[in-house]
Parts: C-alpha cells; sequence; structure tokens
C-alpha cells in the first residue's frame, strides 16, 4: 500500500469529470482522474455519442424511404442493423481514444478501477483520500487538496419493471440490441423516451410510448410537446399520455411482455416484443464510501452543493449527474470548469445559471429549447408576450423537404427582453445556441431580429420569431 499527493483528484472520468482534470492541468495543477471502466462515461459509452449515432443511421433510413420525392430513385435499399451498430461502436472508439489522448497531453494519471473515498486517517486529517485498488493485492491511496466527485448516473427503474437484459431494457441495454425487435413498449415520454420511440419508429419497429404525465416531454413548452404528440401520431407512434403503467400486471413469456396501463379512466392492454424502462436517471451515491466516510450532504439520492460546487465539506465538490439538475453532458462540462476556476481562485468567469443552458432533444423533429417555458414565466411573475414562426415560410426547411414545426420567443411584456426560446423542426439543435448567447447578453428580443439572418437558412426562421413579437415579421 502506497499513497500520492495531487492537487485535485478527479472521481469518475465522465464528461465532467475528465473536463475538470483537463481545466485543473491547464491551470497547473497536479492531478489524477480514477475511473472504474472506459474515460468518456455514460454519455460517451452508454448515452449521448451511441444513442446518436443510432438517431443518425435512422435519420438516413427516414431520407432513403422517402428519396422519390427528391427525384432519387433507391430501389432495393435495405436496412442492415448489424453494421448500424459497428458504426455506432466505431464512433465511440474514435471518440475514446480522443480522450485517452488528452489525459496523455496534460500529463493527467488516470487510474483504472474502484475508488473508494476515505475518513480521516494516517494519509490525510481530512476525508476524501481516494483508495484505488489498480492490481490484486496493490492500494493505491490517492491524497488530494481538494476532490471533485463526478460519479455520474444511471438508469432509474420502477418496481416490478426491473430490467432483466432480455426483455425488459434500460437505454443501456438498448443500446446493445443484436437486432430489431418487431415492436416496443416505452415506458416514459421524457427526452430519452421520445428519442429511443422515434429512432425505432424510423427503424420500421411498432411503438408504443406511455407517459404519465398528460403529455410528451413535459419539461418542454406546451406548445412543442402538442407538436411532436401530433407528429409522432402521424408517424404512427401510437402515445399515450396521462397513463399509469400497472407493473404488477407485467407477464413475461416467449412472444414478449404484456402489461396493463391505466389510462382514460379504464385499464389498457399492452403488448410488444420488448419493454423499455425510460424513467429518468438517479445519481451514484453509493459504494463509494460517501456517506459512510465522508460528512457531505446527500439529499434525495443526490449530492447538495454550493454555487459553487462546494459540498458540505468545503475542499470536496460535486458535479454532473450526481448533483442533479439538468443531468446533461454540456451541463456538466461548465459544472467542471466552474467548480476547477473556485478551487484555483479564478473568480467570474462562467456565469452558470441553469435555465440558461440549452436543452436538446434528438428526435426526428428536434427539439431544443433554453430559458423559461411561457407557463414558468408567467409563474414566475413576468407578463409575458410571445411570437411563433413556422418553418413552412422558411424556404430552406420546403427545399430540405422538412418544414414541420416551429420557433417560438417568450419574450418581457414590459421590455422586451428574451425570456425563453422553443424550438422544433429540422436541425433545431444546431441552432439553439444563438438564443443561448441572446440570453447570456440579455439581448431584447428587437435586438436579434435586427441581426442579418442570411438567406436561404433555417435559421432564419429564428430571427422571424423575434419579429413576429411586434408585428414586423417580413414572411407573414
Amino acid at each position: 500500500m502506497s499513497s500520492k499527493h495531487y492537487d485535485i483528484v478527479v472521481l469518475g472520468g465522465g464528461t465532467g469529470g475528465y473536463v475538470a482534470a483537463i481545466r485543473a492541468a491547464q491551470n497547473g495543477k497536479t492531478v489524477a482522474v480514477v475511473e472504474r471502466d472506459k474515460l468518456g462515461g455514460t454519455c460517451l459509452h452508454r448515452g449521448c455519442i451511441p444513442s446518436k449515432a443510432l438517431l443518425r443511421s435512422a435519420e438516413v433510413l427516414a431520407t432513403v424511404k422517402r428519396s422519390e420525392e427528391f427525384g432519387i430513385v433507391t430501389e432495393g435499399a435495405a436496412l442492415d442493423f448489424g453494421k448500424v451498430q459497428s458504426r455506432k461502436n466505431a464512433i465511440v472508439e474514435q471518440l475514446h481514444n480522443g480522450v485517452q489522448f488528452l489525459m496523455k497531453k496534460y500529463k493527467i494519471d488516470v487510474y483504472r478501477g474502484e475508488g473508494r473515498l476515505l475518513g480521516p486517517s494516517i494519509f490525510s486529517p481530512r476525508s476524501g483520500t481516494v483508495s484505488v485498488e489498480v492490481a490484486e493485492d496493490e492500494i493505491e491511496n490517492l491524497v488530494p487538496k481538494h476532490l471533485i466527485i463526478a460519479t455520474g448516473s444511471r438508469p432509474r427503474t420502477l418496481p416490478g419493471l426491473e430490467p432483466d437484459g432480455e426483455l425488459v431494457l434500460t437505454s443501456e441495454e438498448a443500446l446493445e440490441l443484436e437486432q430489431l425487435p418487431k415492436s416496443m413498449l416505452i415506458v416514459g415520454g421524457g427526452v430519452i423516451g421520445v428519442e429511443w420511440a422515434s429512432m425505432m419508429n424510423d427503424f420500421g419497429v411498432e411503438v408504443t410510448i406511455v407517459e404519465y404525465a398528460n403529455r410528451l416531454v413535459p419539461q418542454e413548452d406546451a406548445d412543442v410537446s402538442r407538436e411532436l404528440e401530433r407528429l409522432f401520431k402521424k408517424r404512427g407512434i401510437r402515445v399515450l399520455t396521462g397513463a399509469k403503467v400497472l407493473s404488477e400486471t407485467l407477464e413475461k413469456g416467449e412472444g414478449g411482455v404484456r402489461l396493463q396501463a391505466e389510462h382514460g379512466g379504464h385499464a389498457t392492454l399492452l403488448e410488444a416484443d420488448k419493454l423499455l424502462v425510460s424513467v429518468g436517471r438517479e445519481g451514484n451515491v453509493e459504494r463509494f464510501g460517501l456517506q459512510e466516510n465522508t460528512d457531505v450532504k446527500v439529499e434525495r439520492g443526490l449530492i447538495v452543493v454550493n454555487d459553487h460546487f462546494q459540498t458540505t465539506e468545503g475542499h470536496i465538490y460535486a458535479i454532473g449527474d450526481v448533483i442533479g439538475g439538468l443531468q446533461l453532458a454540456h451541463a456538466a462540462t461548465h459544472e467542471a470548469v466552474a467548480a476547477v476556476d473556485h478551487i484555483c481562485g479564478v473568480e467570474g468567469t462562467h456565469r452558470y445559471e441553469p435555465h440558461l443552458v440549452p436543452r436538446c432533444v434528438y428526435t426526428r423533429p428536434e427539439l431544443a429549447s433554453v430559458g423559461w417555458t411561457e407557463e414558468q414565466a408567467k409563474e414566475k411573475g413576468y407578463e409575458v408576450k410571445t411570437g411563433k414562426f413556422s418553418f413552412k415560410a422558411i424556404g430552406k426547411a420546403v427545399v430540405y423537404g422538412d418544414a414541420d414545426g416551429f420557433v417560438k420567443v417568450v419574450a418581457d411584456a414590459k421590455n422586451g427582453d428574451v425570456l425563453g426560446v422553443h424550438m422544433i423542426g429540422p436541425h433545431v439543435t444546431d441552432m439553439i445556441s444563438e438564443a443561448a448567447l441572446a440570453q447570456l447578453l440579455n439581448a431584447a428580443a428587437w435586438e436579434v431580429g435586427q441581426t442579418i439572418h442570411p438567406h436561404p437558412t433555417l435559421s432564419e426562421a429564428f430571427g422571424e420569431a423575434m419579429l413576429v413579437l411586434d408585428g414586423k415579421s417580413h414572411a407573414i
């Protein structure tokens, strides 16, 4: 057993963790990262990247199916799901190699193994030393001046619907499907649920999605939710909202799964080859000594932090999914930088307000938003005005053959400041950054509307939606 001292030790090598390590190294700190699996974490290996790779293949297939609309005959085109999975795996491996390169570039020590936090000991009078079994019967104790916990999250399950890896799946097991089922029942209509519904539908799978709330993606603006449901139903996806799954009715057999849900005042029988449970994620706060050996406060399964991402033990910080909030990779990245800058005494470089973090959903069509929804703005006491502009009036969208959806702007009726932007339509996840910048700079809608948006582009819809607020749109 030996010990090594570092300025900063990061427990968890996911997006937030490795970004924190890089930022610390850039500030001249000695840094170590402890990761039990592979660098890149959930986002790279079991979430964002592999799911988007599959979604891209599904999108291409959907385009091929309607290629004759563009004058392109593709008779005989077929899906090879094995090659879809191979492409996904190659993308993940390429990006994994990139993260490993960055660790070497910045001379960050990476320890592969299960890290466990120690309380005050012979190694340090403070809690936070990380004990790692680097080899059989070989323990390395990493003693940090500051510890950053970035242990991430895992899929939440429902009692009675625990995953078995065969018939009942979480998104992580679904990513490894070797062949497509004929039908899939998805419990949960949040971000992950609707992305899988869109993907599976494009792959030709019969999809039913069940959501307890009265609309899909209930965290998004109601107008966007309604439009997504309309377009899903138009594509043949069965959508049940305001439905409660009766998990005790689950039956599993050779033919798949059978399940009942309360919907519309009566029980509805649901049957499918596979059941995907997508009801959110929960923080990884167990099994590494956090609650046993530190005084770090945990509430409702999440680590409590202050505005600088410090826990109740000031030398220990926490970032990413394990603290809750938006549980997005780019949010974790921003939190990582803010936490390290605070440790290093660099103040005021990063403004972090959760509602200013863009949110993206990679369905077909895509969803993207930033700021308050119309309902949230009203709840906060704002007198609001809204502007909405359809992609059907945008030349580039018509040329693309993908003109469903709209851009909606929520603004302060008193001074015109942008309070929120909500989009559903083609490539809106690539457009939302302009809205995020507008909010960061406290821009008024008329200022954004005066910005010259090139023609023909999809971004014209953003500028026109701003002009609609004052009845000055060029297009309607």
